[in-house]
């Protein structure tokens, strides 16, 4: 199981990391899902709602008006990303307790470092934890 990134949409993840640091931005990811893995079409940046450095909630009227855009353009909702501005780029306790879809990708974009790491994850049952392999096209 792979996901596509374009270089575009990485690069949005991390302009909007920076410019929300040291707040956890967060967002939502669009695209499809396919017997290979997942194809990411489109980044939908929101609001941190808790404007906090360890923790996010999304802004639900921003949610809502995205998954209607995500639907209107014929696409899925493949997961969401949110960034740690001081921790490293792996689910923590609450992001696991807090991955109530199996179904979907984790996107987690560290600041911690000098070099920026993004990873991304399938949680399953709050606890299992498969890192996706993924390319930036």
């Amino acid at each position: 199981m792979t996901l596509k990134l374009l270089k575009e949409q990485y690069d949005q993840i991390l302009k909007q990391a920076k410019d929300e640091f040291p707040l956890e931005c967060c967002g939502l990811l669009a695209g499809m899902i396919t017997a290979d893995g997942f194809s990411i079409t489109k980044v939908y940046a929101l609001r941190n709602i808790d404007q906090s450095s360890e923790h996010f909630s999304i802004d639900p009227k921003e949610q809502f008006a995205a998954l209607k855009q995500i639907r209107e353009a014929g696409y899925v909702l493949v997961g969401n990303y949110h960034s740690h501005p001081y921790t490293p780029s792996r689910p923590s306790a609450e992001d696991k307790r807090l991955a109530y879809d199996p179904s979907g990708i984790y996107g987690i974009l560290s600041l911690k470092d000098a070099e920026p790491v993004l990873n991304f994850f399938k949680i399953t049952d709050c606890e299992l934890v498969e890192k996706i392999d993924y390319k930036i096209i």
